[in-house]
């Protein structure tokens, strides 16, 4: 096959909402659906495959059956499964966080760091994120703020709207606010260091895991850098290319990667290799490289996600 529908794994944190059941079509029984990892080989939630022979296998399950020339040339530096792509529905704030470099998590954690991006598919009219810090501070700042509390006063709060972009390489502080929905694509790791929580407890009535001591070793603590130049991309970096794709569309999906296709908008279909199957809002298809030429029909808008190399 030409195409493969995957169905995501489902994860309920208490910061989600009910938005991905509601308006983009999940499968889940729970009230609440924080997330859904839509391309995801990790052993923390694989996504399945939804359709046709190789039906309720998980993408890891599928690729290792397959081959790994169903990932492309590209993917072949990497020694896992390089990316991770979720929906993620912040009915509420998430907590204020920062990922590791590859380096650092290798060393402390035994997995790849995460450098990841966010494409904003929703946002209320007060909506915003934290997207590092407003101007330097020392370690020393930083340790005391989150031991009192002050902590979001020294951070760039963005205000947010449909269609923004922001790319956070690892060692970024940030977080998702309230009333926020985005497409994320990041490095297919699950390391995360909290560092404040707004007081908040888990679903046992406990406060959740801090992480300071390893945030602390990690963190910039500076302003996000602004001056990317991604090449006509949404976001062009070492571990994946994304673009904004509006049908009718067409692409090549070559010997170099895999093609993944997130349907954030609208209903129609992708036709590749004599195949057509119909999506809508929130379906996730799987291209496998050396697939060829495809194309997007009807009123689709998509996240279109390749390996590539800069």
């Amino acid at each position: 096959m030409a195409i493969l529908k995957l169905a995501p794994a489902c994860k309920d944190y208490i910061w989600g909402g009910d938005k991905l059941i509601k308006e983009y079509h999940k499968a889940f029984s729970g009230p609440r659906l924080a997330e859904t990892w839509e391309l995801s080989c990790h052993p923390d939630g694989p996504s399945r495959i939804a359709e046709g022979p190789w039906v309720g296998r998980t993408l890891p399950e599928y690729i290792a059956e397959a081959g790994n020339d169903v990932l492309g040339s590209n993917s072949q530096i990497f020694s896992e499964f390089p990316i991770l792509i979720k929906l993620i529905d912040a009915r509420d704030n998430l907590s204020i966080q920062v990922h590791p470099n590859n380096t650092e998590a290798l060393h402390t954690e035994g997995q790849y760091g995460k450098t990841e991006m966010w494409y904003v598919l929703e946002a209320g009219p007060e909506a915003f994120l934290y997207y590092g810090f407003k101007h330097e501070i020392s370690r020393e700042e930083f340790q005391r703020r989150i031991a009192d509390g002050t902590l979001p006063e020294v951070l760039n709060a963005v205000p947010v709207h449909k269609g923004d972009v922001f790319y956070i390489p690892a060692g970024t502080l940030h977080a998702i606010c309230k009333d926020i929905v985005v497409a994320e694509i990041q490095q297919n790791s699950n390391v995360t260091y909290r560092v404040f929580d707004y007081g908040r407890v888990g679903a046992d009535g406990k406060p959740r895991d801090l992480h300071v001591e390893k945030a602390l070793e990690v963190t910039h603590l500076c302003p996000p850098r602004t001056d990317y130049n991604f090449g006509g991309h949404l976001v062009r970096c070492a571990y994946f290319t994304a673009d904004l794709a509006e049908a009718p569309w067409e692409g090549d999906c070559d010997d170099e990667s895999f093609t993944s296709i997130l349907v954030l908008e609208g209903s129609g279909s992708v036709r590749c290799g004599g195949e057509r199957m119909a999506c809508e809002k929130g379906d996730s298809l799987f291209l496998p490289a050396c697939s060829g030429a495809y194309a997007l029909e009807g009123d689709l808008k998509a996240l279109v996600t390749r390996i590539g190399t800069v």
